[in-house]
């Protein structure tokens, strides 16, 4: 089904959602709930969220299950986004990046250089911490979202087509893609490059025609999207530890029976341990492929200067998340 003609289906479905019958067929009848994801076919966010489905399709019968649309289908994050708002998709795995600009206390993970590792931030997901943010999404009234878990995504590094990143003299002048979040932006230029919001959907094929000279990502973002084609230096900056958040569509959600609420609610704690075994292994795996592929892929001893540099970002932003901050820098 093309695009335009899934909107157009969607948001028909989406009208009738306002009728008793749509409501009860949730609670009582089969229903595929239309899922979506940015990433390939094979992602561990993809895979861990399919396998909830088939968990869900077991545990009612086959009443309920989901129809996963992947590698940016029904659009790119912020698309999809909205769609999951008005309820034409009823699951979204999306970054909490890109939620940062709807739910602004979820921008605290954000923060560049916030996480002292990834263990760090995994401690910061299981906890109360992480049950904390995540209400904090479901409570907002303007985000019709209802936020299940988290899931990993590593930590973010710079790759650009120019030359390997070896001090923070280097990405000066560089035209880095960011997520469409005030404070990636903010962050990129106090780094000394220039940062360009744009879409991930957009990212492979602005690096070929050198509309951007570079991105941040994480590695198998960086090589399952095959920007790593185009872009043959990736320097481990590790500057952004950004969680990854699975959400579903309020407006779908209390269409649910609270048993079948409880159901999904279980299914996505057990998929945010599987992803982050899954996302291990797939990690090694962009690293391994990246340097068959002669990639240049570089560490950075010393990230003190580049910690320094989004010291205005810490300064701007900081204040008013810092009751939170200071939770999860006590996370031990």
């Amino acid at each position: 089904m093309k695009r335009r003609d899934f909107i157009k289906l969607s948001v028909g479905l989406t009208t009738a959602a306002t009728l008793p019958p749509l409501s009860s067929a949730l609670a009582q009848s089969k229903a595929i709930l239309k899922t979506s994801d940015v990433q390939p076919p094979g992602y561990p966010t993809v895979a861990a969220t399919e396998n909830l489905g088939k968990k869900l399709a077991a545990a009612t019968n086959g009443r309920l299950s989901i129809q996963m649309y992947p590698s940016a289908q029904l659009g790119g994050e912020k698309e999809t986004i909205e769609q999951t708002q008005i309820g034409a998709i009823q699951m979204l795995r999306v970054s909490a990046g890109a939620l940062g600009p709807i739910v602004d206390e979820i921008n605290v993970v954000n923060m560049p250089f916030l996480f002292k590792s990834i263990e760090h931030s995994e401690k910061m997901m299981d906890g109360p911490v992480g049950q904390d943010l995540l209400d904090r999404i479901s409570a907002n009234p303007s985000a019709n979202l209802v936020a299940l878990c988290w899931m990993n995504s590593g930590a973010r590094s710079i790759y650009n087509t120019k030359r390997p990143i070896k001090s923070i003299e280097d990405i000066k002048g560089l035209k880095v893609r960011v997520i469409g979040n005030p404070i990636f932006i903010d962050m990129m230029n106090a780094l000394g490059g220039n940062g360009i919001a744009m879409g991930y959907d957009q990212v492979f094929s602005a690096l070929q025609t050198g509309v951007i000279d570079g991105a941040e990502n994480n590695p198998p973002s960086y090589v399952f999207s095959n920007h790593y084609t185009a872009a043959k230096y990736y320097s481990l900056t590790e500057h952004l530890v950004i969680p990854e958040v699975l959400v579903f569509s309020k407006r779908a959600w209390t269409s649910l029976s609270p048993d079948d609420q409880t159901l999904i609610k279980k299914f996505a704690r057990e998929a945010q341990m599987e992803e982050r075994e899954l996302w291990k292994a797939y990690e090694r795996q962009a690293m391994e492929k990246a340097k068959a592929a002669g990639c240049e892929i570089n560490e950075i001893p010393d990230k003190a200067p580049f910690q320094a540099a989004v010291k205005p970002v810490w300064d701007k932003y900081g204040p008013k998340y810092q009751e939170m901050i200071k939770r999860i820098q006590a996370i031990a």
